[in-house]
């Protein structure tokens, strides 16, 4: 991902409460999880121990982190990177096997193996740009789906020194697991959002949730500032990805956080953002990274044909005015533009 999203995330959440009465109470929690923010609204239930929820919801964020987090040194990912362990967990192999779905689908477009490229490019745990044309060959027998597979609750890496990143699907992932949790507790209506990547339950009390998708300007790096379209979100997940928030400048050109696996070089194509809508958040969050890498014929080939997957694309037209593509299903639920 993600990367907005880790990808960084383009997405502003927009919450109004409707006049009439009795109106359902909503608690808002907010806080910090894995080098981002999280925010999270839930349905004030009868017995509702809010401090108690909170303190659930970190811990599970804690155990996100401490598994897939490439920025945390002693993670389970960390640890199997530096080669100190190829021991895995249930979340580690859940969203490895989620991640190996979706990079055969999309024809090796995803692909959690980019790490020493993305390292290579100057983005990541120790951003340095050390790229040099001549290291391409060797960078790229380090990238692959197929070099990399799981046998039991062990990972193996077909040479060591390939560096699993998961940051394009861990936020999805945790706002699954968060939404899950909740639900558990038997509150019907939520929304969690980390990092810009959105799961929503229920349909807040038929009012619907309100999402806004930010506009993919270079500078826009506030969530919610600019606006392109406000959709409603029930029952559903979103994610987003795009190169205005990640990326430097060099002698002129742009380098972007997306790169493409097959060719090792950051992407340049008219596509400025993806926002992807699934049953799941972890599905939206690959999915979105998927079409930023495959640009917009590839991103409009994705989403119409999975069922499962509904698309809202930002794109430069040949006059690099900004346009915008959606698919049957969110024109269905744009509520302005």
């Amino acid at each position: 991902m993600n990367h907005l999203i880790s990808v960084c995330s383009v997405i502003a959440l927009t919450l109004s409460l409707a006049s009439c009465s009795p109106q359902p109470e909503y608690v808002e929690l907010n806080g910090l999880t894995q080098g981002t923010t999280y925010h999270i609204v839930v349905e004030k239930t009868p017995g509702l121990d809010i401090m108690a929820l909170r303190q659930d919801i970190e811990e599970l964020f804690a155990v996100v982190d401490n598994s897939l987090s490439i920025y945390n040194d002693s993670s389970l990912i960390s640890a199997i990177n530096a080669n100190r362990s190829d021991r895995t967990d249930t979340l580690f192999s859940e969203v490895f096997r989620l991640a190996s779905e979706v990079s055969s689908e999309s024809g090796g477009l995803f692909d959690v193996t980019i790490g020493p490229l993305v390292k290579a490019w100057g983005f990541g745990p120790d951003a340095m740009k050390r790229f040099d044309p001549l290291m391409l060959d060797s960078l790229l027998a380090l990238v692959g789906m197929n070099k990399v597979r799981l046998e039991g609750d062990r990972i193996i890496k077909a040479d060591p020194a390939m560096f699993i990143d998961m940051n394009a699907i861990a936020k999805g992932y945790s706002v699954d697991l968060a939404v899950d949790l909740i639900v558990g507790r038997g509150i019907k209506e939520c929304l969690v959002e980390v990092g810009g990547e959105i799961r929503t339950a229920g349909d807040k009390n038929g009012m619907g949730w309100k999402v806004g998708i930010d506009t993919p300007a270079d500078g826009n790096f506030t969530p919610g500032t600019d606006i392109q379209a406000t959709i409603r979100l029930d029952d559903r997940a979103l994610a987003t990805s795009g190169n205005y928030r990640k990326f430097y400048m060099e002698n002129g050109l742009k380098y972007s956080h997306t790169i493409d696996p097959r060719t090792g070089y950051p992407v340049r194509h008219t596509l400025l953002s993806a926002t992807i809508i699934a049953p799941t958040c972890a599905v939206a969050d690959a999915w979105a990274t998927a079409c930023m890498v495959g640009g917009k014929e590839r991103a409009i080939d994705f989403i119409e044909s999975h069922d499962f997957l509904e698309g809202y694309l930002v794109y430069s037209d040949e006059t690099g005015a900004m346009k915008s593509w959606a698919s049957e299903g969110i024109r269905k639920i744009i509520l302005e533009r």
